[in-house]
């Protein structure tokens, strides 16, 4: 069976206290992130921090960035390419109140 071209992916998650895997780059396909979106629900501000994990290094595109009370805030302003096992990261300062939208097309190989 063929394998699609293109593959497009969203993937909804609310950010945990720990720096968490939410999405990875599968064999065989290139990821582009279109957009990455965190929306604060509470009416107090809340940090996220936002990164890209390639083998054992982490590089950080936000560290600790403050969204304010019911408000939102774009993660990554241009495209994101993740080669095949590449990672992204998700962590914020409040386990229940920070909820983020990544939208992604995977593109074979």
């Amino acid at each position: 069976m063929a394998l699609p071209l293109n593959v497009f992916k969203t993937v909804n998650v609310v950010a945990a206290t720990s720096a968490t895997e939410i999405y990875t780059a599968p064999v065989g396909y290139t990821g582009v992130v279109l957009l990455a979106q965190a929306a604060n629900i509470d009416s107090n501000s809340h940090d996220v921090t936002f990164s890209h994990r390639r083998s054992s290094t982490t590089t950080e595109l936000m560290k600790d960035v403050p969204i304010p009370g019911n408000d939102a805030l774009a993660m990554v302003t241009g495209r994101l390419v993740l080669e095949p096992g590449d990672k992204l990261v998700l962590s914020a300062s409040d386990a229940t109140n920070i909820k983020v939208t990544v939208s992604i097309l995977e593109t074979l190989n």
